[in-house]
């Protein structure tokens, strides 16, 4: 147990060996700032993607996101305490799931939203409150710690802060590349109608009402261009609860958080644009040709692979 803790202090402190390379920042202008690295980043992504397809409140994903921050610094590893495994070191012998299951980052996640979704209130208690009760941890205060930056991370990977996550987008990545395998990748962890107006919510008010289809996604003509369209007007207006544009950000956030994974150089998204391997990595004024709202539709964010 002392090894486990002190190899996940030095991953944590050290950000593993492949470096921090993301970056999220607030929103509210105060300096709050988290770097992480891509492997976390993709977790990170796959965790809020999973509780917004789940239409949970951000409250709910900032919770699961401090929870994973403790138990395994955002990493799906596969040795814990005793037979504890994966992103939420759940065990199979206390009826988490298979092993094969639990290493499953959507699977670990639905399951942690499943447990959390049992605690009445759990918006209204305090964060290390609420993962104890889904986690029964020996040490039930440690999760309080993460709350800054698990809250920095569900701002920005639910689309409620738009433009604040970065990463350099480095080569390297161990998962198919093109426009097939981000698809594949969305559909994951967003499910199958991740283009409907569900999400995370701002408050605890009424979820949004999806609408009979979604939009068409496409591949453009250059073959490694994947456009979502997005329809913020609708977003904005489905209960006042969600903000327009904030299904866009998310969208667009989680393809940064991927861009080392599946080889994906540019995203694009009202009026911004982020691009692979510059030296900062923000977002700049998107002055490209084609970008912005298609006439008569809505706005759309663009990913762009490296084949």
């Amino acid at each position: 147990m002392l090894a486990v803790a002190g190899y996940l202090v030095v991953q944590y402190v050290t950000g593993g060996g492949r470096g921090p390379g993301c970056k999220v920042v607030s929103a509210k202008g105060d300096g709050a700032t988290y770097e992480f690295t891509p492997e976390q980043a993709v977790n990170a992504a796959t965790i809020t993607a999973v509780g917004t397809a789940r239409d949970l409140p951000e409250r709910a994903v900032t919770i699961a996101l401090a929870t994973a921050l403790q138990e395994s610094t955002l990493r799906n590893i596969d040795y814990g305490d005793r037979d504890s495994l994966g992103l939420f070191q759940q065990r199979p012998s206390q009826g988490w799931g298979t092993p094969e299951e639990i290493m499953d980052p959507v699977y670990s996640a639905e399951k942690f939203y499943e447990g959390l979704e049992e605690v009445p209130g759990y918006t209204r208690l305090p964060l290390t409150v609420a993962a104890q009760k889904v986690q029964r941890s020996g040490f039930p205060q440690a999760y309080a710690k993460h709350e800054p930056d698990a809250a920095l991370l569900a701002a920005a990977l639910t689309g409620r802060s738009a433009a604040t996550l970065t990463c350099q987008g480095r080569p390297g990545a161990t998962r198919a590349s093109g426009t097939e395998a981000v698809q594949a990748a969305l559909a994951r962890d967003f499910g199958r109608d991740l283009l409907q107006p569900a999400g995370a919510e701002v408050d605890d008010g009424a979820k949004p009402t999806p609408s009979a289809s979604a939009p068409d996604v496409t591949v453009e003509p250059d073959g490694r261009t994947l456009s979502l369209p997005v329809d913020d007007a609708r977003d904005g207006a489905a209960g006042g609860s969600r903000r327009a544009g904030a299904r866009g950000w998310q969208l667009a956030h989680w393809a940064v958080a991927n861009a080392s994974e599946l080889r994906i150089q540019r995203v694009s998204y009202a009026g911004r644009v982020w691009v692979a391997g510059t030296t900062d990595s923000t977002w700049r004024q998107d002055d490209a040709k084609g970008s912005g709202k298609p006439a008569g539709g809505p706005d759309a964010v663009r990913i762009t692979t490296g084949r």
